[in-house]
Parts: structure tokens; sequence; C-alpha cells
């Protein structure tokens, strides 16, 4: 179960996000579902289209049940297998 302790060990494709800090101003407030992942990028689907966002330099918002997470991108930048665990 997904927790806001636990969810940098998770799957983030199909979570709801949105950038809540970025050092680039003009994405702060982009709000989307995760389609894809990969070790530096999320794939958004946004009501204007697909964009990829890189995961450094962004604070990104999860809504988990009624409580909010939020994860420092540059403490996510790993492929997901590894993130999530599945190398030892």
């Amino acid at each position: 179960m997904i927790t806001t302790t636990n969810i940098t060990s998770h799957e983030f494709i199909g979570l709801n996000t949105k950038i809540v800090e970025s050092s680039n101003p003009q994405i702060v407030g982009l709000n989307g579902k995760i389609i894809n992942e990969t070790k530096s990028m999320f794939t958004l689907n946004t009501e204007n289209g697909i964009k990829s966002i890189a995961k450094a330099n962004n604070s990104w918002e999860f809504s988990i049940g009624s409580s909010l997470a939020i994860v420092n991108g540059s403490n996510i930048q790993k492929r997901p297998f590894d993130r999530i665990g599945g190398k030892s």
C-alpha cells in the first residue's frame, strides 16, 4: 500500500501529480497523470497533451488518500526498477 512515507519505493505510473516547485517557473502548477517513467523523466498526460518533464530541479506533489506527499525530484532520479528495489 502506498503511503506518504514510502511513496518513493512504489510505482509512479498511474498516479496524478503536480509540480509545486521548479527551477523553471513556467511549469509550476503543471499537473497530470504519469504515463511513463525513465531514470530522469516523467511523461505526463495533461489537459494540454503529453509532456515529458525532467524529475530533477522539480518538486512533485502526489495525493495519497487524504494526504499530500511532496517529493524532491533529485531523490527519485533512478530507474524505476532500481528505485522500487528490483535489483539487489
